[in-house]
């Protein structure tokens, strides 16, 4: 029993020195989480306040060390699997058990397991049922015996071998499987195909690609070892799409010139020729089809792993971008055919009027759609007009600004990314939201809200629809959608809820809070009125102790009794947040004030820590809370590029200098928004002077940036752009 305790106990930390590699942090941080991930702290909590015991890691990190240490866990589980299946088969001796046991990834534990493995019916079986396993056997001793003579012996009717190729041939397969399933010949395989191996694409005969998608790709072949992640996706899609034909090319001539000197002994006897033939087959159709699979799934996954980070960067951005506060706001969710759909909301989101306008072909109605927009400006004291950026957007635009022209009050227009917000007004969610309206007034009226408070309507809709990736359709969906909900869970815990405001879709995305219980917060509000106090929330059914402690510090309060719920500072802290105030000479009633921040900034933190008994590093966040207690981290991020006039293809030329909003950031560049009708593309190269890894350290959606006209293409409406400005002559 104490042995098997000893081994328990070695296991665990195994796997937290593992999973401490894996994330890239040290043993008593990945420990550290680990424990309180188990005790059922969720990882938004654990990121904010116990940075004290985790060293301040932040979401990332613990996600990172949560994610190793199941993948760890999971690798463990299979060796002891392994180990058992083998052991069961009476062939595990020391050496295999430690060579499993030693592994550190799945792929050497299943190379390992490989020749154990219950296999349909092989050649080589059947060949061994035939009685060659013998025959095989004497091959590989390299005797100088002729192979002929040697297989004379082990003709035998019954079991269908009459002639003696017939036995050599058996004996073959049986020493090509034997090659096939070594590990170390698999794995030797393995990184030469990587080091000097090609993907090749060709063109499929009679592929239909009316647009010439894939026409870099109909005759291509690149390293393995150098082929970037948006490049193989494309080669995936194409091959999906029955356009291209895609293959790994082998360093075959090498590969199996080191196989010959490996395993042949003797070159010179007769039998070498057999075994020679045996080492070609095994490569040809046994190894080279599975490693093939194994690279290709290998590609596929590093190529969806950044597809997906590219994508979560982007949403992050995008969710995190500065709300328009106290603005009335006139949404548009232009279109030809079906009209202009017109919301004009107040400064809390809420519907005031919807309309519709057709000023757009094929039955335009320009004037009469210039009185409406007007009459809505005049009785409406509205600031800004949103555009969604979908079909008729450009058009639309330049409508609203002969709109704008005409208007008595100043009002400005920003092109709202409109992605997603189709999804959302034919859900269940808008139905419940606005029963009596249509879908396209529901989108305007999402598009409008969008601007106001990104984040809250954003929520709202499946993170996959937002539109701001690359080849977000040809990833694994179950993994985009864990990545997704991760980044909007961190977007939304790290700005905080107004529980008397937020909607349930909004209210789910809070540490600990499930769709249930975010339903039943919003239920108990309609029908017993606004919260008033944090604690009120334990009365709400199915929010328990737990969940109460992992959410309440990412709830808001405004207006409460008491001034801490309406911030950051978790009750846990309450009273040490008081003792703070106190060593300043002041109360809870004077947070937000002016005098309050500098008289909390002269403090010395260190000093005041060891008095109050509590870490520097939670003193800090309270002092910090206590100095800024509204403060919205999205106020750090640049506003929308407000506008009040339009421009055109034609009125672009190289060097113009402009400003414009990143709308979506890819691996080969970024796309902006100057305003015009194609954004225009900052390839990675012009991002900034030197080199660049990726265009996600220079830019983030959302991001204003300056940039210049490079190019114009009118013809394909295409836009090339620098942010590296202009030699001065």
């Amino acid at each position: 029993m104490k042995g098997s305790e000893e081994r328990v106990v070695v296991l665990i930390g195994h796997i937290i020195k593992a999973t401490a590699d894996k994330a890239a942090v040290s043993i008593r941080q990945t420990e550290k989480v680990i424990e309180l991930l188990d005790q059922g702290n969720t990882v938004p909590f654990i990121a904010r306040y116990r940075k004290e015991e985790t060293g301040s890691l932040d979401e990332v990190q613990i996600k990172a060390i949560e994610d190793a240490y199941s993948y760890v866990k999971g690798l463990e589980q299979r060796k002891e699997e392994v180990i058992r299946l083998i052991d069961e088969q009476g062939k595990l001796d020391d050496d295999l058990r430690k060579s499993i046991e030693g592994a550190t990834v799945l792929q050497r534990i299943e190379d390992l397991y490989r020749p154990f493995k219950q296999k349909r019916r092989t050649r080589a079986m059947i060949a061994i049922e035939a009685g060659l396993e013998p025959l095989a056997n004497q091959l590989l001793e390299y005797s100088t015996a002729m192979p002929e003579e040697m297989a004379k012996p082990f003709m035998n009717e019954e079991a269908g071998i009459t002639t003696v190729e017939e036995a050599l041939s058996g004996a073959r397969d049986i020493i090509a499987e034997r090659f096939a399933d070594d590990a170390a010949i698999r794995e030797n395989i393995r990184k030469l195909t990587w080091n000097n191996g090609l993907i090749v694409s060709a063109v499929r005969k009679g592929a239909e690609d009316e647009r010439n998608v894939f026409g870099n790709y109909y005759e291509y072949e690149e390293p393995l070892k150098k082929i970037v992640p948006h490049r193989v996706l494309a080669l995936n899609r194409g091959e999906k799409e029955e356009v291209l034909r895609i293959s790994v090319s082998f360093p075959t001539v090498q590969i199996i010139g080191g196989l010959e000197r490996e395993l042949i002994r003797k070159a010179h006897v007769p039998v070498a020729a057999q075994v020679k033939e045996a080492i070609e087959d095994a490569f040809k159709r046994l190894i080279a089809p599975s490693i093939e699979r194994e690279i290709r799934t290998a590609l596929t996954e590093k190529a969806e792993e950044q597809a997906i980070h590219v994508f979560s960067e982007n949403l992050k951005s995008l969710l995190l971008q500065p709300p328009l506060k106290g603005k009335v706001v006139l949404g548009v969710d232009p279109a030809f055919r079906s009209g202009c759909k017109l919301a004009v909301v107040d400064e809390t989101g809420k519907l005031l009027e919807i309309s519709v306008v057709y000023p757009h072909p094929p039955k335009p109605e320009k004037e009469k759609s210039k009185r409406i927009i007007l009459e809505l400006l005049k009785k409406y004291p509205v600031s800004i007009i949103a555009i969604g950026n979908g079909t008729a957007s450009r058009e639309t635009e330049l409508f609203i600004v002969e709109c704008i022209k005409e208007a008595t009050a100043g009002v400005s227009y920003v092109i709202v990314n409109e992605a997603g917000a189709s999804v959302y007004s034919a859900s269940a969610k808008a139905r419940e939201e606005f029963p009596d309206l249509q879908v396209e007034q529901r989108s305007a009226v999402s598009i409008a809200r969008r601007l106001q408070d990104p984040l809250s309507e954003l929520v709202k809709i499946d993170p996959g629809s937002v539109g701001v990736g690359q080849y977000q359709h040809d990833v694994a969906k179950k993994r985009l959608s864990e990545s997704l909900t991760f980044v909007v869970e961190t977007a939304v815990n790290r700005v905080g809820v107004d529980v008397n405001t937020a909607s349930s879709s909004l209210l789910q995305y809070v540490a600990g809070l499930s769709k249930v219980v975010a339903e039943n917060i919003v239920k108990s509000r309609e029908e017993n009125g606004l919260f008033t106090k944090r604690n009120q929330l334990k009365k709400v059914p199915r929010l328990g102790a737990k969940t109460y402690e992992q959410a309440i510090g990412f709830l808001r309060v405004p207006g409460a009794a008491d001034p801490f719920d309406s911030t950051g500072i978790h009750p846990e802290s309450y009273a040490l947040a008081e003792r703070v105030l106190e060593e300043v000479g002041l109360g809870k009633k004077v947070l937000g004030k002016k005098e309050t921040a500098e008289a909390l900034a002269d403090l010395d933190i260190k000093s005041l820590a060891a008095k109050l008994d509590v870490g520097e590093v939670t003193l800090k966040d309270i002092i910090d809370t206590l100095q800024r207690p509204n403060r919205d981290p999205r106020d750090d991020f640049p506003q929308p590029l407000l506008k009040a006039d339009v421009l055109d293809m034609k009125d672009l030329y190289q060097g113009l200098e402009m400003q414009g909003t990143v709308r979506n950031v890819v691996d080969f560049g970024a796309f902006i928004d100057i305003g015009v009708k194609e954004d225009g593309l900052v390839h990675i190269s012009k991002l900034r002077k030197g080199y660049v890894k990726h265009p996600l350290d220079v830019v983030s959606s959302g991001d204003i940036v300056t940039v210049w006209v490079e190019g114009v293409d009118k013809a394909k409406g295409r836009i090339s752009l620098t942010m590296l400005p202009p030699v001065k002559s």
